[in-house]
Order: C-alpha cells, then sequence, then structure tokens
C-alpha cells in the first residue's frame, strides 16, 4: 500500500463523513422540528416509544442525534426517564438503517439490476439531481432536498473511494496481524469504543467497517467484537450532552449507557459461550457490508426485545447511579427549561420551543395586565405584590428568550424559520412593555389609595368599558400571536383603533365634569394616566400582532397595516360600527 493509496482512504474518510454529516442536517432541517414534536408529543406506550424512536432515527440518519434530543426533553420536563427508555432502544434499532444503504456497495454481479442497485450507478444521477435542485431552484424545499441528495452521493463516493483505498491492505501482513489481535473480544470491543467515541457516531463507525471488508481480511470473529464496542462507543454523545444538565438528563444517557452496555455483555456471554460447546461455523469467514449489516441489525433488536420489558429495572439501575441530592437542586422555572441548549443543535425544534415560551410570556403579561385593572376602586396588597413580580418574571423571561433566540439566529435557519426568530426577537420587547405598563396602573391606582381617592361613579363607568375594550383586544392579540391567526390580526387593528378614539372621549367627557365641578384636577390627571396607559398598551397589542404577518412580510408595518384596511373604506366602516356598537361609554 502506498502513500498515494493512504491518501486515497484519508479523502474518501472525509468525504464519507461529510457528507453524512451534509445530509444529516439537511434532513434535520427538511423536517423542521417536525420529528422532535411527533417524540414530544409522545404517549406512555413503550412499544410505541419504540417504533417511534426507530423510525424518527431512520429518517434522521443519526441515533445519537435522537438520543441528544431525548435527554433535553427529559432536561426541560417535556419527558418523562421512564417514557425516554423506549425512544433510546428504539433509535439504536433505527441506526441500522444506515448501515443497510451503505451495504449497497457490496453488491456484485452481471445482472443489470443488481448493476443499478450499485451505488456507484445511481449515486452520479442522484448527484445531478441534487445539483440543479441546489442550484436552479429557488424553492427552499427543492433547496433542501438537493442538498441531501448530494450529501447522500458524497457519503457514497467516499465509501468507494475508502473501498478501493483499502483493497491494496490485504497483501500487508502487518495489517491482518492487527486484526487477528481483534478475534480477542475486549480487544476488539475496545478497538469500536474508541473509534465510534472518537467520531462520535455508530453509523459511521460501521459505514468504515464496512469498506474495510473489501481487502476480504475481516472475519465475522474480527467484526462481532468491533460492532459490540460500537454500540457502547456511541454513547458518549449523550453523556456529553448531559453534562451540566438536570439530574434526570443524566439519569436519560446513563439509560442509553447501561442499555447498550448490559445488551453487549449478555449478547457476547451468550455468544461465546454457546461458541465453546457448539461453535459458530461462521466466525471465520470474511465478512461483507452486508453481513456486517445483519450483525448491527440482530444484536439492536435482539437487545431491546429483551431488555425492554427490563425497562424499570434500567430506570432504577439509572436512578441509583445518578442519586437524589440531600438539598433540592433548585427549581428552574418550568417554562423557561423549554430552551435547552441541546436543541439549538436542531433549529426548526427550538424555533417552536421559542414560540411555546414567547406564548406563556404574552399570556402572562395580559393577566398581569387584567389583575392591575382589577384594583381600580378595589386596591388590594396582595394583588399589587403580585403585579410587580410578574413585571419581574417577565424581565426574566425577555433576557432568557432574547439570548436563545439570538443564539438561534446563528444557526442555517429554513426561511420561515428565520421570519419566525426575527418576529419573536421585536416581539418579545413589546409583551415586557406591556407587563412594565401593568405596573405603572397599580403605581396610579395605589398613588390614589394612599390619598383615599376615588373616582366618579360616571368615571369608573366609562373605565370599566374602556377596560373591558382592553380586556378584548389582548385576548385577541395573544390568539393572534399563538395560532397565526391572520384574521384575528386585522380585529386588533380594528380594536387598536377604537380604543384611541375612546381615549379621547373619556379625556372629553372629564373635562366636561371638570367644567361642572363633579371632578377634581387631581384626579383628572390620574384618570388620564390610567386611559393613556390603555392606549399604549393597545399600541403594542398592534405591533405584536403585526408580527404575525411579518413571518411572510417582514417589511410590514403595524402603521402601514392599518392604513391598508382604512383604504378598503367600506369594509372598515362596517367593522368599525359594529365594534363601536359593542363598546358604547354610559
Amino acid at each position: 500500500m502506498t502513500i498515494f493509496d493512504v491518501l486515497s482512504m484519508i479523502g474518501g474518510l472525509s468525504l464519507f463523513l461529510y457528507g453524512m454529516h451534509v445530509m444529516g442536517e439537511a434532513l434535520a432541517k427538511m423536517s423542521g422540528g417536525k420529528l422532535e414534536r411527533i417524540l414530544e408529543k409522545l404517549t406512555t406506550n413503550k412499544f410505541m416509544a419504540v417504533l417511534l424512536g426507530a423510525g424518527v432515527t431512520a429518517v434522521i440518519q443519526s441515533s445519537s442525534a435522537t438520543t441528544v434530543m431525548v435527554v433535553g426533553f427529559v432536561n426541560s420536563g417535556i419527558m418523562k426517564l421512564k417514557q425516554a427508555i423506549g425512544i433510546i432502544m428504539g433509535a439504536n434499532i433505527g441506526t441500522t438503517v444506515t448501515s443497510w444503504i451503505l451495504s449497497l456497495s457490496g453488491l456484485s454481479g452481471d445482472n443489470i439490476f443488481i448493476k443499478l442497485l450499485k451505488p456507484t450507478s445511481f449515486t452520479p444521477i442522484l448527484a445531478l439531481i441534487g445539483v440543479v435542485f441546489l442550484v436552479f431552484m429557488k424553492n427552499e424545499k427543492k433547496n433542501n432536498i438537493g442538498t441531501i441528495l448530494l450529501g447522500f452521493a458524497v457519503l457514497m463516493f467516499g465509501m468507494d473511494a475508502m473501498s478501493t483505498a483499502v483493497k491494496p491492505l490485504a497483501e500487508v501482513e502487518e495489517f491482518t496481524n492487527i486484526l487477528t489481535m481483534f478475534e480477542n473480544p475486549i480487544l476488539g470491543m475496545i478497538a469500536g469504543l474508541v473509534l465510534t467515541a472518537v467520531i462520535q457516531s455508530s453509523s459511521a463507525s460501521v459505514g468504515i467497517l464496512q469498506a474495510l471488508c473489501v481487502t476480504g481480511a475481516i472475519t465475522y470473529a474480527n467484526a462481532i467484537p468491533i460492532i459490540m464496542g460500537q454500540n457502547i462507543g456511541t454513547c458518549i454523545t449523550a453523556i456529553l450532552s448531559s453534562l451540566g444538565a438536570s439530574r434526570d438528563a443524566k439519569r436519560a444517557s446513563a439509560v442509553h449507557l447501561y442499555f447498550n452496555v448490559l445488551g453487549t455483555t449478555i449478547f457476547m456471554i451468550l455468544f461465546y459461550l454457546i461458541n465453546v460447546f457448539v461453535p459458530w461455523p461462521f466466525l471465520n469467514d470474511v465478512a461483507g457490508a452486508a453481513g456486517i449489516a445483519v450483525v448491527h441489525t440482530a444484536f439492536n433488536v435482539l437487545a431491546t426485545i429483551v431488555l425492554l420489558p427490563m425497562a424499570n429495572v434500567l430506570e432504577t439501575l439509572a436512578i441509583k447511579t445518578i442519586k437524589d441530592k440531600g438539598e433540592d437542586e433548585g427549581e428552574q422555572d418550568a417554562t423557561l427549561q423549554l430552551l435547552d441548549p441541546i436543541f439549538l443543535d436542531k433549529p426548526g425544534f427550538a424555533v417552536a420551543q421559542c414560540q411555546k415560551v414567547a406564548a406563556v410570556m404574552a399570556q402572562v403579561s395580559k393577566d398581569s395586565v387584567l389583575e392591575a385593572v382589577s384594583l381600580i376602586g378595589a386596591f388590594d396588597e396582595a394583588k399589587a405584590t403580585h403585579v410587580r413580580e410578574t413585571e419581574d418574571l417577565i424581565d426574566k423571561y425577555e433576557d432568557q428568550l432574547g439570548a436563545y433566540l439570538l443564539r438561534l439566529s446563528e444557526k442555517d435557519l429554513s426561511k420561515e424559520d428565520g421570519h419566525i426568530v426575527s418576529t419573536l426577537l421585536h416581539s418579545i420587547s413589546d409583551v415586557e412593555r406591556i407587563s412594565d405598563l401593568a405596573v405603572d396602573i397599580l403605581l396610579g391606582v395605589e398613588q390614589m389609595y394612599k390619598k383615599e381617592q376615588e373616582f366618579s361613579k360616571k368615571a369608573m363607568e366609562e373605565l370599566r368599558v374602556y377596560g373591558l375594550a382592553l380586556k378584548d383586544i389582548l385576548e385577541l392579540t395573544i390568539d393572534a400571536f399563538i395560532n397565526n391567526d391572520r384574521e384575528k390580526v386585522a380585529q386588533v387593528q380594528l380594536m387598536e383603533e377604537l380604543i384611541d378614539r375612546m381615549n379621547k372621549e373619556v379625556k372629553k367627557r372629564h373635562v366636561k365634569r371638570l367644567k361642572k365641578g363633579k371632578c377634581t384636577i387631581e384626579l383628572g390627571i390620574s384618570l388620564s394616566d390610567i386611559t393613556d396607559t390603555y392606549e399604549r398598551i393597545s399600541d403594542h397589542c398592534s405591533n405584536i400582532a403585526v408580527s404575525v404577518v411579518q413571518v411572510d412580510d417582514e417589511e410590514v408595518e403595524a402603521h402601514n397595516y392599518r392604513k391598508e384596511m382604512k383604504d378598503n373604506e367600506a369594509w372598515f366602516e362596517q367593522k368599525y360600527g359594529e365594534l363601536e356598537a359593542k363598546y358604547v361609554l354610559p
């Protein structure tokens, strides 16, 4: 084997690993977080968990990615440890699909159909289609498909280059001697474990083993221990992802490790024990790419069949290993736990998590405003304290969600997800400002309470109707924001226009009462401050609602959106008239 063969092998390995990475990233991007959301909504049925884990992993071509996501789910409280076990087992089965795809490179024969199935026959066509989709198509979905096809083509070309480059190793006596060492089960397992831990992909390490099969020097006696070690080595990714995570997240990664260690131990003991009494006839046969895939699949399926009924044992073992601390770890806000850094590697799902947090933040901010409004004429110290505490919580939400969104914006996002991140970054400042304005209402009411001042009965009636309009625009805004409801966006803009006019009318009525001596200037200032705050809240509601439209057209602004509505004069007057009839000041 010459230096040029070594360089070809390194080049082939590089292409293989890069192709696998590109394909996996494109698959994840194309799914847009949908696969992760399927896992998130998992039922407690452990058999369904195994199937889902296998299915998702087969699609994204990475058991490590699936397991890391599960660790993230457990860490953020989305999923219980018991639910995670089945998915972890299923992920091990799903990852074997890659080895079957790679085994196509080992096909041989003169039959036309067999030739067509060989990667060297169909990958050039896939590569050409991929280039066309990626270079000449403007549709983002087609671009992703093109990237997947190109990633797969690069992967298979890399596999072929590796196989071609290592063929001369068959004539190298030293290489054969090294492989003979791996017939020792312990040494073989260590070799497979180390290789997989380094490249953090059991699929890739199995692919490398399949490529080496073309030398004719790999026997099943060599391959089986290495495959067993590869299954343990893949646990390193989940272990690393759980560092610094919650106790249950560490337990989820421990379950992954114990499943593979116990499965490997049971398999190896039984396999070699049987071999003592009834020698396996195929052990000294030369292993092929398809044979490697068979062993890889058989082990993971059998391990799951044996250990799935023992899921509770694995859970108990993980709990005993990662013990409860004597003191409480300190409860983190359940909503903010959704912003787990682990999810950043799956941007589509991370965006969905951000939307959930933003929705909760908006809901809490709305409730704070309504609680502050309820204090007018009925001051309550406990409620006042809660409004202040809520404002602090909203500030915390904005800080952490904003920082998370900024990190997410640096990822390779789809066009839609990019717009969502951008609009969320703008919207959360409006949501935070609404909670600040709730405190402004509270401060005005508190000042009146301390001075033992009260609004007149007429002013209270006007504020009641005005407050009802404020409550409705807040609820419409939350509905539009959470459900991406464009019809509600238009209603919010109409309500914002109504509240502007109501504010002017309430002030005008106060001036009339002031002239008649039915109200004081000081109370008038307090009333004006409160009604102006209502109007400012409605302005922020308008901005939040328009952000729904900005997902598709980021150039849209709230003022221009309302102007376009007014340009449709007949429709605007009709809808506005209906609102005026509903909110009539007494």
